[in-house]
């Protein structure tokens, strides 16, 4: 049954944080028995390690302020940044790695940091063609770069991933997505402020391993017909989804009432990581969601740098 069930680590979020770049791990939040372990690094930021392998979707440590969160929204003419420090600060006592990396869409929260990511580690880096496109513009490995339109099913060294085609959330009264449009493959024009980084279509990834699968929405909504016949133990769902038809049930029920709903991209991300805030009251309505259309699944929230095993 749904038991609201929230799995954070011993320390709060800002201590994890702090805890991990002085070099003391977590806590895990033990859940199942699988060799797969889940850690949310803010928004749709998910590191996925399966054995001696990392995936990473959509990892966004910089996190600078965009006013996303004010009634003004946030402010297209917002200077891209990387907080290389901050990231060379992981990456270097061994706290964060990866061998691939999972673009969901183009937009500032989500792509901003992976160049430079794909740099450091040596990844290879999953996206449309926008996503590489803006990608390669920012400097990124071109020969790391590896495009996707969904339908792809990917096996590698002790992890498969499967892309599948997805949709960004609508939102406002004429369900729009925010900086829409695409580009061509192209090294030029490099993004300079955050209205650069387009949508550039959206994907959403299936990575199994270790005896377990998780499914990862970077935007509140989907492609119902994609779906058919996926039973991934754990879904990473965001909330919202106000302008998509029974947007929680519809799902949950295509995807045959998942063991675990695991909150994503609900923090406000103007924030610096290691402070997860809800904005909007999004979570509390997203558990209702989930208990009322999935009783069986359980509702996992963590803090930031919190880990979970399913």
């Amino acid at each position: 049954m749904d038991k609201g069930l929230s799995r954070r680590g011993l320390f709060g979020a800002g201590a994890a944080a702090a805890a991990i770049l002085a070099g003391a791990p977590p806590a895990v939040a033990a859940a199942g028995g699988s060799g797969m372990l889940l850690r949310w690094w803010g928004n749709n930021g998910w590191e996925i390690r399966i054995g001696p392998k990392t995936v990473l979707i959509d990892p966004w440590l910089t996190r600078f302020k965009t006013g996303t969160y004010t009634p003004a929204g946030a402010d297209p003419r917002t200077p891209l940044s990387v907080n290389r420090a901050l990231i060379d600060g992981y990456l270097d006592r061994g706290f964060l790695r990866a061998d691939h990396i999972l673009v969901t869409h183009g937009h500032y929260d989500h792509l901003t940091d992976v160049p430079y990511l794909a740099e450091r580690t040596g990844a290879t880096v999953i996206g449309t063609e926008t996503h590489l496109s803006l990608m390669a513009a920012m400097g990124a490995p071109e020969d790391q770069l590896a495009i996707a339109t969904g339908g792809e099913d990917l096996t590698f060294d002790g992890y498969s991933i499967r892309v599948l085609r997805s949709l960004h959330s609508a939102t406002g009264s004429r369900a729009q997505v925010a900086f829409p449009g695409t580009r061509p493959l192209s090294r030029r024009d490099r993004p300079r402020v955050i209205s650069d980084l387009l949508e550039g279509g959206t994907l959403a990834y299936v990575v199994s391993g270790g005896g377990a699968s998780v499914l990862d929405f970077g935007g509140s909504n989907y492609v119902e017909s994609e779906l058919a016949g996926l039973r991934p133990d754990v879904v990473l769902l965001p909330p919202g989804g106000a302008k998509v038809r029974e947007y929680v049930p519809r799902l949950l029920r295509t995807l045959g009432g998942p063991r675990w709903v695991a909150a994503t991209h609900w923090d406000d991300f103007d924030l610096p990581l290691g402070q997860a805030h809800d904005p909007n009251g999004g979570l509390e309505t997203l558990r209702k969601a989930v208990a009322a259309a999935s009783p069986g699944s359980e509702f996992v929230v963590l803090d930031h740098l919190g880990e979970f095993t399913p």
